[in-house]
């Protein structure tokens, strides 16, 4: 698991500042945990994404960028809640989410999704 700033958004996902049409820069799907320190469910959620960034290392990116240091990416997604949760499947527009998710709904999203 991986913690994203501005740059390395840019750099291993996705050149907002050069695009405006979606370009998903990864090799592999990911998921994109938007998430604060002082968040209860995002602290519920964050051992869950542990678990599977070793489940599915190789298979699927994951990532965590906290919204109060990156707040100029959580604005550019439009994040009002948090946890909220990118999944990013390869050729195909990312999907949002929010709450947390238990682990068994984290594992159907990556099958049927991410299709990892």
């Amino acid at each position: 698991m991986e913690f994203l700033t501005k740059q390395t958004f840019i750099d291993k996902v996705f050149d907002y500042e050069n695009n405006k049409e979606w370009t998903f820069k990864g090799e592999r799907p990911a998921i994109i945990d938007f998430y604060a320190d002082w968040c209860g469910p995002c602290k519920m959620v964050s051992p869950i994404l542990d678990e599977l960034s070793k489940e599915y290392k190789g298979k699927v990116d994951i990532y965590k960028i906290d919204t109060e240091k990156e707040q100029e990416l959580s604005s550019i997604f439009g994040i009002r809640s948090i946890p909220s949760i990118l999944f990013v499947p390869m050729g195909e527009k990312p999907q949002m989410t929010s709450g947390a998710l238990p682990k068994d709904q984290f594992i159907k999203v990556i099958k049927d999704v991410l299709k990892a």
